[in-house]
């Protein structure tokens, strides 16, 4: 008998990587090569190597680019600064920055004009992050750990917010966000509606496969957020699991032991790399493909006016 293969769903593209993408595709496609990309346009491998080889050009900084091209800020969000060098060097900004991100910018800016003290539950040196606490370095604190919220120094009488890095769901930031509201009763918070919904609905597949799989594998580069996420959570129910750029990654002695296998992709990864996963587990005695889903997404992000035809 043919041993299972669970495959996840939702998975793979989230709608704000969907949009960044088709920025630089289209930029692509209207005004020819180079179009310069400040960061990753998202944390994939293999879609930063695809735009490479169509003339896309990633640098680190806005300074690595010649004054009066276009730049694409990637779906990451960004600190002022960076608009404000941008503006200087007289660079046309395309702003390919999920608009999931930029709500919680908005947050971030709403808050610290009304004086208050953000507390930002986030992973450190995650670029969405440093792009978070640029719009208010003085208001805004790091916050990775309850232990981080317990020891959060606050001046006497200084009313606390809290936002969220947009990688994380609300299973992620729940110990630290109860650990503030323990210790700040009158803790601001933003809506539920500026948590990612990708990332959630990712993270409750992956629980769901776990039912019955007993490893995952988790397609996604080291570089995502989201996708080691999804390892942990895989961990968490019990499961073995293991973070894998392709098919090349899968190592055949992970499967010795287990008759049924769960497989997804983070937010950034390509839906044809679990195509490609998929086949090699067939060739390796899981030839049985069984689609679990557990709820539908419909949202989509309008591209930028100017890109619009």
């Amino acid at each position: 008998m043919s041993k299972r293969v669970l495959v996840a769903a939702p998975r793979s593209f989230c709608a704000g990587v969907v949009r960044a993408i088709d920025i630089v595709e289209k930029l692509l496609e209207q005004h020819g090569p180079p179009v310069y990309v400040r960061h990753e346009i998202v944390h994939n491998v293999h879609v930063v190597r695809d735009l490479e080889a169509r003339g896309a050009v990633f640098v680190e900084s806005e300074d690595e680019v010649p004054e009066g091209e276009l730049i694409v800020l990637s779906a990451h969000g960004v600190a002022p600064s960076v608009y404000e060098k941008c503006a200087e060097r007289g660079l046309q900004v395309v702003d390919a920055v999920c608009p999931l991100v930029s709500k919680v910018h908005a947050e971030a800016r709403r808050y610290a004009g009304r004086g208050l003290k953000i507390a930002l539950v986030g992973h450190a040196g995650h670029v969405e992050v440093e792009g978070t606490m640029g719009e208010a370095p003085e208001s805004i604190v790091l916050v990775e750990t309850p232990e981080d919220a317990r020891n959060l120094e606050v001046e006497e009488g200084a009313q606390v917010a809290y936002i969220t890095q947009t990688t994380l769901s609300l299973d992620d930031t729940a110990d630290v966000v109860d650990t503030l509201r323990e210790r700040f009763p009158d803790l601001v918070g933003p809506p539920s509606a500026d948590i990612c919904y990708a990332t959630q609905n990712r993270q409750d597949a992956v629980k769901r496969i776990c039912d019955e799989a007993t490893l995952v594998l988790v397609v996604g580069s080291r570089t995502s957020s989201n996708a080691n996420r999804l390892v942990e959570v895989a961990r968490d129910r019990g499961a073995d699991a293991y973070l894998i750029d392709d098919e090349t990654d899968l190592d055949p002695s992970w499967l010795v032991g287990h008759e049924t296998v769960g497989l997804t992709a983070g937010a950034s990864s390509p839906d044809v790399l679990v195509d490609r996963v998929v086949a090699r587990l067939a060739e390796l005695g899981f030839g049985e493909r069984e689609e679990v889903e557990i709820t539908r997404e419909d949202v989509v992000f309008r591209l930028p006016a100017e890109l619009r035809s």
